[in-house]
């Protein structure tokens, strides 16, 4: 580790991680940081965030606030994210202050900007769809149509992109900066989740199939290893190097794919955290997501990311269409009767339409084996409001 960072080669009840965002995710990373003795202390901006409970100090906050993210930041030896949108002037001072921070500011600051990953792809030779930047809606029209016009801040789980379909779909565009980005024949959409650390070391997890739910804009399930060629798999893993060697990137990277039906791979874009299409590897592989990303921030040897199971998939549990309130959850007890499935629920307080709420993983020794418990339960699987 370089010298500007806190030394965290020596862990344990001592070492304060800091996570900025209360999420699912980070609930989860702090289930793999309790095996490292590792404290762990958060900051959410919602006072019944799922972490709020399980934290060993929890902070109330604005997490674009950059004082508020360098006060909560001072005394931790490392701090991380479970979630891109937060303030990087506030993590730039606190790693000027000594602060082991991860994903790196700079790094970060390119994230966060859809338009600027695309011109990073761009200048590296990386694969992906032709696009244009637009400052406001007078330009939609720029590439013709059918087009994707994404927001270059802000988007979040399918949250801040339209599909432009022909001129009558104007009038849906966004008004702020956006990218425009050519339709894609989309065979599959596929994911590879890549850890870096320091030292340059490298670990790939096997490449993830995403089917989506097209109502809701989320992934509806995904499985792995995906049902591509090696050589498919090969060049998804190739391109995912590519990205965290040309960015020099330190920590655990989602890089999103499109397989078109040309044959060709693009990167869609890129989320520097832990991710939905890699929940199944607390289950299906000999070292989780989620422990990987931890290692990373911790500038610990990376663990192995072979399977131990020959397929894993993953469904979210989310609220039905009309849910609002309390949740009450349907089906969890099939799934519990369920051989090779697991339940995993997030602990939070309200339910709303579509919002994720859990998800389930599902092992097996056969793609149609997992396939089929998928199905089974997947009709049982339901969050209401009450």
């Amino acid at each position: 580790m370089g010298n500007d960072s806190k030394n965290t080669a020596s862990f344990g009840p001592s070492l304060r991680i800091g996570v900025l965002g209360g999420g699912q995710l980070g609930r989860m990373m702090i289930q793999s940081a309790i095996d490292l003795d590792a404290r762990v202390e958060v900051m959410d901006a919602s006072a019944d965030a799922p972490c709020s409970n399980f934290t060993q100090r929890f902070v109330q906050g604005d997490l674009n606030d950059a004082k508020a993210v360098a006060a909560f930041g001072r005394d931790l030896d490392c701090i991380t994210i479970e979630i891109e949108h937060v303030s990087v002037d506030g993590l730039r001072t606190l790693e000027q202050q000594g602060v082991r921070v991860i994903p790196k500011p700079d790094h970060l600051a390119t994230i966060q900007d859809k338009g600027l990953q695309k011109q990073f792809f761009e200048a590296h030779g990386i694969p992906t769809a032709p696009y244009q930047l637009i400052d406001d809606m007078n330009n939609v029209g720029a590439m013709g149509f059918p087009v994707v016009q994404k927001m270059r801040k802000g988007g979040y789980d399918g949250k801040g992109v339209v599909i432009l379909r022909d001129e009558a779909d104007v009038d849906k565009a966004f008004t702020v900066p956006s990218v425009l980005e050519a339709s894609i024949d989309i065979d599959k959409e596929l994911s590879v989740i890549i850890a870096r650390n320091s030292a340059g070391e490298t670990r790939c997890f096997p490449v993830v199939e995403s089917v989506f739910d097209p109502v809701a804009n989320l992934v509806d399930y995904l499985i792995a290893p995906a049902a591509i060629t090696e050589e498919q798999a090969a060049e998804a893993e190739r391109i995912a190097q590519l990205v965290v060697e040309a960015m020099n990137f330190e920590g655990l990277l989602a890089v999103e794919l499109f397989l078109d039906t040309a044959g060709r791979i693009l990167v869609n874009e890129i989320a520097p955290r832990t991710h939905n299409s890699g929940h199944h590897t607390i289950e299906a592989n000999v070292t989780s997501q989620f422990e990987q990303h931890l290692r990373t921030v911790l500038d610990l040897p990376l663990g192995s990311t072979a399977p131990v199971h020959a397929v894993g998939a993953m469904v979210n549990i989310v609220g039905t269409a009309e849910a609002h309130g309390t949740p009450d959850y349907q089906g969890i007890d099939v799934a519990l009767a369920t051989e090779g499935v697991h339940p995993h629920l997030y602990g939070k307080s309200q339910v709303k339409p579509f919002r994720k709420m859990g998800h389930v993983t599902i092992t097996g020794s056969s793609r149609q084996e997992v396939l089929e418990r998928m199905m089974r339960i997947r009709e049982q699987l339901a969050v209401k409001g009450k």
